[in-house]
């Protein structure tokens, strides 16, 4: 059983090995359910500066269980969420202009291997972390489509879901027989929608970029110890306050 990982938190162009890594991570996990034509299932997003990756490891780094990524809107990239919702709801770019004054990013690409199901780690512990990063890359906003299964989580986080959008939020995505929910967090740096359980939890890694924690599986009387490694060097929190005016999309 595994008793240790690290979570580290990265710019995707700074470590193209680890991001090939997640890259052929979720495809494997993806294909399992017969998903083959998500927005984000290419190689082009390791290339983006805009985008973080939050990265669940081994204590080693020689295998990557699972993870997910903060993409900042930059007014040159569209977000996932307007990717894959345009067709269906063009209101979704109007509100990614409108926030990214304040900024605002995508919460994407959430996955995690059979090893470490159940523990927390593919859905829970990474988007805890990629909401802790966010003052670093300056990002108030923060949007993601999520399963119905993981839309409590979502709720657990401060996020609501965005019934101006699709059909009260929901959307068939990325195959017709599987629903996907919009949800929107206003206030990723205050968290004040969190539960306090939350928001406790990820001020403290805030205040504690490198850290290690005893935590425990919310589905399971199981505890891991996780390595925290959410310093990131090359963030810069004024990079990714976007005025409607820059868009270029």
């Amino acid at each position: 059983m595994i008793t240790d990982i690290r979570i580290r938190a990265f710019r995707a162009i700074d470590d193209p090995e680890t991001c090939l890594k997640f890259i052929h991570g979720h495809k494997r996990v993806l294909s399992i359910y017969g998903i083959e034509n998500i927005t984000t299932n290419t190689d082009e997003w390791m290339f983006n500066p805009s985008i973080f990756v939050v990265a669940v490891e081994s204590l080693n780094s020689e295998k990557l269980y699972g993870g997910s990524r903060l993409q900042a809107a930059d007014g040159i990239h569209s977000l996932p969420i307007e990717e894959a919702t345009r067709k269906l709801d063009e209101k979704i770019h109007q509100l990614i202009k409108h926030s990214a004054q304040f900024g605002t990013a995508e919460l994407s690409g959430l996955w995690n291997s059979k090893e470490v199901a159940g523990l927390g780690v593919g859905s829970l512990f990474p988007t805890r972390v990629a909401i802790a990063i966010a003052p670093q890359v300056g990002v108030n906003h923060i949007y993601s489509l999520c399963s119905p299964t993981t839309v409590r989580f979502t709720e657990w986080l401060g996020f609501e879901v965005l019934l101006s959008l699709g059909k009260n939020g929901t959307f068939y995505y990325p195959k017709l027989d599987l629903l996907a929910t919009a949800v929107f967090q206003q206030d990723s740096n205050t968290l004040s929608k969190a539960h306090p359980r939350e928001r406790d939890k990820i001020m403290f890694l805030r205040n504690n970029l490198n850290c290690v924690i005893q935590e425990k599986s919310p589905f399971k009387n199981v505890y891991i110890d996780v390595h925290y490694d959410l310093k990131i060097c090359s963030a810069n929190p004024e990079e990714f306050k976007i005025p409607t005016s820059k868009f270029i999309y």
